[in-house]
């Protein structure tokens, strides 16, 4: 537990630096962003309607980032997740800087990112509401290196210590060093494409 309250430490340090350096980390309610690409006397920055339509072709994987804090389990359904190194062995999630989540993952120090399976678009969807007890009715274990909710069900499991955090424009880049993971054999992904769950149809 030590390594993890270190870990904690640390990311609650990389916070306050953010918070120093005027980077919003959403520790603190925070207007939106105005978001550009570009300079003002450049072309005017892509409407973010077209945005999203255009990378909503992007098919991505599902998960749902845990963390067990002093005052219970936390939790958020997250799409945009990604390996990021392999030595050291690396990943690294996005969070909106407006997440009331994020500041009690950041203060655990540690972060679980659960798989989901293609029967738990349901369970996502419930993650993906804010203010609800997310939890209730949920079964979930601790992760074996630090604690944080592994969720039962899930074909796969990543536990991590939080290492880094930057920012990215109206999100934070998290970066995590995994200490622990897992994997079923079996077990088919929940897709999301273009607003919509599906599940992967091997030819």
């Amino acid at each position: 537990m030590g390594g993890v309250m270190g870990h904690a430490g640390m990311a609650a340090t990389a916070v306050r630096h953010l918070r120093a350096a005027g980077s919003p980390t959403a520790v603190e309610p925070l207007p939106r962003p105005v978001l550009r690409a570009v300079r003002e006397d450049e072309r005017p920055p892509v409407d973010p309607a077209e945005f999203r339509r255009v990378l909503g072709h992007f098919a991505s994987g599902v998960t749902i980032v845990t963390a067990l804090g002093d005052d219970g389990p936390a939790g958020f359904a997250c799409q945009s997740f990604a390996s990021l190194s392999l030595a050291p062995p690396l990943v690294a999630f996005m969070v909106a800087r407006t997440s009331t989540t994020w500041p009690r993952i950041a203060d655990a120090g540690a972060f679980c990112v659960n798989i989901l399976g293609a029967e738990q678009g349901a369970l996502c969807r419930s993650f993906a509401v804010s203010g609800a007890d997310k939890f209730a009715g949920v079964e979930w274990d601790p992760a074996p290196a630090t604690g944080s909710p592994r969720l039962a069900g899930s074909p796969a499991w990543i536990d991590c210590t939080i290492t880094a955090v930057h920012t990215g424009g109206d999100h934070l880049i998290v970066v995590g060093r995994v200490e622990s993971l897992g994997a079923e054999e079996d077990g088919d992904p929940l897709l999301f494409h273009r607003g919509r769950f599906g599940r992967f149809n091997a030819p």
